[in-house]
């Protein structure tokens, strides 16, 4: 066990420092997400003063839209708000800021970064686009490929890819997983512990059936998979396998850490990566299309990659030594008796 904490100790070292960095990356962004919207021209013919008719969400997973007018950059200013908020509230705890939990993580190892909401955010963020770019790679050995879908404007693409985390969280996560979770968990009726649970369902609900909750997570992930291709909007076919993959691990981020990180993980796949892949297209006058692989991005990409990799090490290697502990409990109390 000894070895296993000094590899955990060892591994959270650049862990921490690669999580460092892409905070920071992620808090340059906004300004970036502002001045796209508000005085670049990505949109050409367009600006912030377009007017949209009508907003649309989701309940259930089933698109709505209300007929709502306003204009794009007073919803992008409220989306941006809300995003700033969530980090806020994720940096400082639940039990330990960004800034304390990186440095005790020195010493105490991975079981100090399980501390900070945001820590989980990027770690489950840099998990999923490792994962993300093995599917793309998987399918492109086999011919398919991932188109996304066609915009006229880019300015209207960048709004939407700004607002589409708050409304889909909402519309798949909590309406598909929280409301259930609380039916099938919450022994008692309250309206407080409703919301507390919409809010972090394992911190409010008695999750004692975890088989229950990971085929709701599982159901809901395939559906939101499903959706990405059948939208008014869709993406070709081959997306289906990574949105799923990428339903599944934002509905356990939902369930174990809270509707915060998971919609800064979603967040971080939509306006956080595409949000220098449009500063790059705006000031080289080039189409967006060719900017995923520029250097920046590419290199955004292996960051993000490498610190995926050593997070889903820590975590192995964190459960081998859960593991080993509880099995040396065990052990020692069939001694005893």
């Amino acid at each position: 066990m000894a070895d296993l904490d000094k590899l955990i100790r060892i591994t959270s070292v650049p862990y921490s420092a690669f999580v460092s960095v892409i905070f920071g990356i992620m808090i340059i962004s906004f300004p970036i997400g502002a001045y796209l919207v508000f005085d670049s021209d990505i949109g050409k013919n367009i600006d912030f003063h377009y007017p949209i008719h009508g907003f649309s969400f989701f309940i259930g997973g089933i698109p709505v839209t209300v007929p709502l007018s306003f204009q794009l950059g007073d919803a992008f200013v409220i989306a941006w708000s809300v995003y700033i908020v969530l980090f806020s509230i994720s940096f400082v705890g639940p039990l330990g800021s960004l800034t304390k939990t990186l440095a005790y993580s020195m010493y105490e190892g991975f079981r100090s970064l399980r501390e900070n909401g945001l820590i989980n955010a990027i770690s489950w963020l840099t998990i999923l686009i490792l994962f993300s770019v093995a599917i793309d790679y998987a399918q492109r050995s086999f011919g398919v490929k991932i188109e996304p879908p066609h915009f006229q404007n880019g300015l209207v693409q960048f709004f939407l890819m700004t607002t589409s985390p708050i409304t889909e969280e909402l519309g798949f996560r909590v309406l598909l997983i929280g409301i259930p979770l609380f039916l099938i968990f919450s022994h008692r009726s309250s309206l407080k512990l409703f919301f507390q649970s919409l809010w972090r369902p394992s911190s409010s609900l008695q999750i004692t059936d975890y088989r229950k909750a990971w085929a709701l997570i599982i159901a809901v992930g395939i559906f939101f998979g499903a959706a990405h291709i059948m939208s008014s909007t869709p993406w070709s076919a081959g997306k289906i396998t990574q949105a799923t993959l990428g339903g599944i691990i934002l509905g356990w981020v939902y369930t174990r850490y809270g509707l915060g990180p998971a919609v800064i993980v979603h967040w971080g796949t939509n306006y956080f990566v595409y949000s220098y892949q449009f500063l790059i297209s705006a000031l080289s006058q080039a189409p967006l299309s060719s900017q995923a692989s520029n250097p920046f991005s590419d290199t955004l990409e292996q960051l993000l990659i490498i610190t995926g990799a050593l997070a889903i090490t820590i975590k192995v290697l964190t459960h081998l030594k859960n593991r080993k502990k509880i099995q040396s409990t065990a052990g020692t109390s069939t001694k005893e008796s």
